[in-house]
């Protein structure tokens, strides 16, 4: 009895002293530790991963960029079946113990004993909220350790629901989805809300292994580790068995959602992206930023689509450049079909397909698409496949399929609209018994080709500068290269306007008389003899400056710009802020030899089209943060006419504001917006008379198509540069200006006949019909000191009363020309600045 006592007492002592040496060492590491824990408090100041989100003025999803996923909700937003998923998977007494899992513990321990490593882990919720937003992933006793005292330190200091919060919006999903909201949206397409319980399961299934338990990559596994779950679910009571039976038995249903965009405009995505860069560095990435830009979503998509219309017109008008790929006929096996088309990329609504049979007697060509399958090709739509032999020459019309395809030839195609006679997928054979022609089922393609040529089309609200529409090239995905802001082209005849604008700043008037007659320089400067043209090759004699606007003649611009001096239509430049570090220093000026992106023209016509007034383009209308606060609003763009207008308006607002009561109550905004003021730069009678010679571009010029608008309010000028190496056209009513370009990248010449009017105008056109849809006319008010003179056109002098072929004329009330003494007339000109003549 003695020796049991004895024995009993020495195993007491020992008990006491290893626990005593237990709670040593642990006291020990806790103090060793503890100073390096983070509080706790941080975890409610901790900035979720979430991406930079791009939308369009009117709420559509253009882009998201950073590398995770997600969309952080509140505990009230999940279901308690989706709750009571992750519990029964994760922790089941989660609300019961205090942070930490002594059984789980001590398995991990056993494993870390055994075998080195813990495998199987053995945290509760807790201690993974620890684990993903504190401490590192490696797997050491230091780190469990941690997590261990950090999970006690978090129960003591959140609520639980707090807690599984921060765990549901935190955790790790697979497929870049991180938190529950992101899983929902990747692999179901669907918010929490709408998940059904084999889909709560099967998400509550991820976090033990996302790639191992995965739906995508290994289903039946996924639904094993699903099932398992819902048995749980049942087990602890949260579901009824019938339930149970009913989820257990549900198939599989997920399937890869990424956030796609609503809206084609990479262009502008990249551009948004790139200011959120210089604005918040890289944490613009992950800071849960909303952008909203100025893009008007129904301006874009007509943008987009009316670029991608003119340089496929282009590009048909010159001809077939023949197959992008060959494919051998032995491996034009039905099953390898889909896999040799997956080679070729699809570039917008252009489809990779090979040939796999050309029939001239029915005029058919057979092909397999990529991402539509076996279509075929009625000859009709190939019948614009001439060879191409130069920018300038194409071969002979195709006569039949075989002249322009052969079979295994790989080529773009587009889809046409096509109603199949049947249900199924495969095309009836040959003819019916009494000769009558099969309707076929296949869906029908046109032929067509990725265009070499490239383009750009920039819309301006021309009042603030607001970008409402932006493409810089036919496809974004293929070539992301933005031409609308990156590309500096020769704007050919579209700067006239503003070399224009400048002679009647100076006191020319429209009625002002230059000769168009030919001229030779041998400057120095040129390094060459230069004998200028008009794009006919003919001269006009006299020309009154308005006719030599909306006809576009060069000599008449040349003579215009020598006498007005370089320097000072440089200068004037300068003035309306359009860059001149690009512009010659000599006569070509004069025909736009100078270098300007379609951005800085469309703005430099903005200024035209509003009046005279200063304009920045911008597109980033407001940033919101996480919470959704706005941080960041454009300013409000205010007129002024001059500097010390500007100034006295911004010290009226300044006055204005500090008058205002204060408001306690009213909530303090995060930002204030700002104002900008646009100071005149050009004179308003001067950009008047200008929008009248620019619109005679459209009732009598060179832009006579856009007269397919009906509108009265239009003005604008084409554009072609040397060779046809740059067509344009710029375009205008008092509220819009847009700026249209084509040309090749290397700056090869754009071929015979392609003019402003021909390659550009139809793009301005397609835009505009659709732009200016239900808008009432907005044409620029005619300001006072502005008269209307019935003049002689051969001579610019006032007309007499009986003058059959006078036309009316705007003047400054002070250049007009005066009254004539007589029937005959004899007024000494324009009675201005500059005498009447010819110059």
């Amino acid at each position: 009895m003695s020796r049991l006592f004895r024995t009993s007492r020495l195993l007491a002592w020992l008990f006491l002293l290893g626990l005593s040496v237990t709670i040593l060492i642990g006291s020990g590491f806790y103090l060793y530790l503890r100073p390096g824990l983070p509080a706790v408090e941080q975890l409610m100041d901790i900035r979720l991963q979430t991406p930079l989100r791009v939308y369009s003025a009117d709420d559509k999803l253009i882009a998201e960029f950073g590398e995770k996923r997600r969309a952080p909700v509140t505990i009230e937003q999940i279901p308690t079946i989706q709750l009571h998923a992750f519990l029964a998977a994760e922790d089941a007494r989660f609300y019961e113990h205090f942070g930490v899992d002594i059984r789980g513990l001590v398995r991990a321990a056993v494993e870390l004993i055994s075998t080195g490593q813990i495998r199987s882990g053995g945290s509760t919720i807790t201690m993974q909220v620890a684990k993903n937003y504190f401490l590192s992933r490696d797997r050491t006793f230091i780190r469990k350790f941690n997590e261990i005292l950090l999970a006690l330190q978090i129960e003591r200091e959140l609520e639980k629901d707090q807690i599984l919060e921060l765990y549901l919006n935190k955790i790790y999903l697979g497929n870049r989805a991180y938190g529950l909201a992101a899983a929902a949206q990747v692999y179901y397409n669907k918010p929490v809300s709408e998940l059904s319980l084999a889909q709560m399961a099967m998400l509550a299934g991820l976090p033990k292994a996302p790639s191992a338990y995965n739906p995508l990559a290994d289903p039946e596994r996924a639904k094993a580790r699903r099932n398992w779950i819902l048995g749980r679910m049942r087990d602890l009571g949260y579901i009824t068995r019938d339930a149970w039976e009913l989820a257990a038995s549900a198939p599989i249903t997920a399937d890869y959602h990424v956030v796609s965009s609503e809206l084609e405009a990479g262009h502008v995505a990249e551009m948004a992206r790139s200011e959120m860069i210089k604005r918040f560095g890289d944490d613009a990435y992950n800071d849960g930023y909303s952008v909203t830009v100025t893009i008007d979503s129904t301006k874009q998509r007509a943008a987009v689509d009316a670029l991608q219309a003119g340089l496929e017109a282009y590009d048909r008008r010159h001809g077939f450049r023949g197959p992008i790929g060959t494919v051998e006929e032995e491996q034009l096996v039905p099953g390898n079909l889909k896999n040799l088309m997956a080679n070729y990329r699809s570039v917008g609504s252009l489809a990779p397909a090979v040939v796999t049979g050309v029939d001239d007697n029915a005029g058919l060509t057979t092909l397999y698409a990529r991402g539509i399958g076996p279509v075929e090709m009625p000859f009709e739509t190939m019948q614009w496949a001439r060879r191409h032999k130069t920018e300038s020459l194409t071969g002979p019309r195709p006569e039949k399929p075989s002249d322009v395809l052969a079979t295994g030839n790989v080529v773009y195609v587009k889809p046409m609209a096509h109603e199949p006679a049947t249900g199924t997928d495969e095309r009836p054979e040959g003819e019916k018994g009494n000769g009558e022609q099969v309707i076929s089922a296949l869906p029908q393609v046109s032929l067509a080709q990725l265009p070499d040529v490239q383009g750009a089309l920039v819309s301006l609200n021309a009042r603030n500068g607001a970008v409402e529409a932006l493409t810089g090239g036919y496809s974004f995905s293929y070539n992301k290269y933005n031409r609308a802001t990156q590309a500096l082209r020769q704007p050919g005849s579209t700067f006239k306007p503003f070399l224009y604008l400048s002679a009647l700043e100076k006191g020319l008037t429209p009625a002002t008389i230059f000769n168009d007659a030919p001229i030779v320089f041998d400057d120095k400067e040129l390094e060459t003899v230069w004998r200028p043209q008009n794009s006919s090759g003919q001269f006009y004699g006299p020309t009154r400056l308005r006719e030599a606007l909306y006809s576009s003649r060069n000599l008449v611009s040349i003579r215009l710009l020598r006498d007005l001096g370089v320097p000072y239509v440089l200068d004037y430049l300068e003035q309306l802020h359009i860059p001149i570090e690009h512009m010659q220093k000599d006569l070509s000026l004069a025909l736009g030899s100078g270098q300007l992106t379609p951005m800085q023209l469309a703005r430099g016509f903005a200024v035209i089209a509003n009046g005279g007034h200063d304009v920045t383009p911008y597109l980033i209308e407001t940033i919101r943060n996480a919470a959704g606060e706005i941080i960041y609003q454009a300013p409000e763009v205010v007129f002024c006419e001059s500097e010390e207008d500007c100034t006295k308006k911004a010290e009226e607002k300044t006055a204005g504001e500090a008058a205002l009561p204060a408001d306690n109550e009213a909530p303090q905004q995060t930002f204030q917006r700002g104002v900008r003021y646009a100071e005149r730069l050009a004179d308003k009678r001067s950009v008047y008379i200008l929008h009248s010679m620019l619109q005679d571009v459209i009732r009598r010029g060179t832009g006579r198509r856009a007269l397919a608008l009906g509108r009265p309010d239009i003005a604008g000028k084409t554009g072609t540069t040397n060779n046809q190496r740059d067509a344009w056209f710029v375009g205008f009513n008092l509220r819009i200006a847009t700026a249209a370009w084509v040309g090749f990248d290397d700056s090869s010449p754009l071929g015979r006949g392609e003019y402003g009017a021909r390659a550009a105008l139809p793009i301005w056109l397609d835009y505009m019909k659709v732009a200016l849809s239900g808008t009432s006319p907005a044409t620029m008010p005619r300001p006072n000191g502005i008269v209307s003179v019935r003049i002689d056109p051969e001579t610019g002098k006032r007309a007499s009363a009986d003058q059959e072929d006078a036309v009316f004329e705007l003047f400054p009330e002070e250049l007009a020309p005066p009254a004539l003494e007589n029937k005959e007339g004899s007024g000494s000109g324009n009675g201005g600045s500059v005498p009447q003549g010819i110059f």
